[in-house]
C-alpha cells in the first residue's frame, strides 16, 4: 500500500533532515556567538531542528499523500473503482493533472508537518531528557532501557497526532476533492465546519492516537538501535 510503501525513506529522510537541522542551529549559534563554548541543545533548538526536518520529508511525502488519500477515499466509498493499485491511481492523476495535480496539497502537507515534526521530535526529547535526570543518567556516557525508549517514541506520536489532527483532515479533504471545489485551504475550513461543526476537525483523533503509540514506539526505538549499531562510523 502506499503507506507501508512511503514509511521507509519518509523516515530515513526524516531522521536525516533532523541531523541537518541541528546542525544548521549549531552553525547558527556558532557564527552570533562564535566566543560562546559549545553546549547541549535547548528544547527551542531541538524543536526547530525537528521543524526544519519537516522540509525534506514533505518533498518525498507529498506525492504518496495525494495518492494515499485517493485510494482511502475510494475504499471507503464502496462504489466502483476507479484505480486498481497504486500505480494506476499516480498514472491517472499524472494525466488529469500533470505533476501539479501529483504535488496538490504539497503547501497544506508542510504546513501540517513543520507543527508535526516539533511535536514529534520535541517530545521525545523532553520525555527522554525528563526520564534521564529522573534516573540520575549522565547522556554523555549513558543511555535510558528500550522500555523507556518505547515510552518517550509512543507519547511523541501521540502528541504529534493530537497536534496535527485539524490540519490532516482539511487536508486530506482539499486532496480528494474534484478539481474546482475548493479554492484554498481556508475555503475547506470555512465549509467543513459550516457543514459538519468543529467536531469535524478531529474526526478519526482517537483512533489515530491509539494507533500512534506503538508505531512510533517502535520507530525511535529503531533509530535509537541503529545509532548505537552504527556508532562505530562517527
Amino acid at each position: 500500500s502506499a503507506p507501508l510503501l512511503a514509511v521507509t525513506p519518509m523516515y530515513a529522510v526524516q531522521f536525516w533532515g533532523y541531523d541537518m537541522g541541528k546542525r544548521a542551529v549549531r552553525a547558527y549559534d556558532s557564527h552570533f556567538h562564535p566566543n560562546q563554548t559549545e553546549k547541549p541543545f535547548t528544547v527551542t533548538q531541538l524543536c526547530i531542528a525537528g521543524g526544519i526536518s519537516a522540509i525534506p520529508t514533505t518533498a518525498i511525502m507529498a506525492p504518496s499523500e495525494r495518492i494515499k488519500c485517493l485510494l482511502q477515499i475510494q475504499e471507503s466509498s464502496g462504489g466502483k473503482q476507479k484505480y486498481t493499485s497504486m500505480t494506476d491511481c499516480a498514472r491517472q492523476v499524472y494525466k488529469e493533472g500533470g505533476i501539479a495535480s501529483v504535488y496538490k496539497g504539497t503547501g497544506a502537507t508542510l504546513l501540517r508537518d513543520i507543527p508535526g515534526s516539533i511535536a514529534w521530535f520535541g517530545t521525545y526529547e523532553i520525555v527522554k531528557k525528563g526520564m534521564m535526570d529522573f534516573q540520575g543518567i549522565d547522556p554523555n556516557t549513558g543511555s535510558l532501557s528500550p522500555m523507556a525508549v518505547l515510552t518517550a517514541g509512543g507519547l511523541a506520536g501521540m502528541a504529534t497526532w493530537i497536534t496535527i489532527i485539524p490540519i490532516d483532515v482539511l487536508k486530506s479533504r482539499y486532496q480528494t476533492a474534484p478539481p474546482g471545489k475548493y479554492s484554498s485551504l481556508i475555503d475547506v475550513y470555512r465549509q467543513l465546519v459550516k457543514e459538519e461543526g468543529m467536531g469535524a476537525l478531529y474526526a478519526g483523533v482517537r483512533p489515530a492516537v491509539i494507533r500512534a503509540f506503538p508505531a512510533n514506539a517502535a520507530c525511535f526505538f529503531g533509530m535509537e538501535l541503529g545509532r548505537q549499531v552504527l556508532s562505530f562510523m562517527d
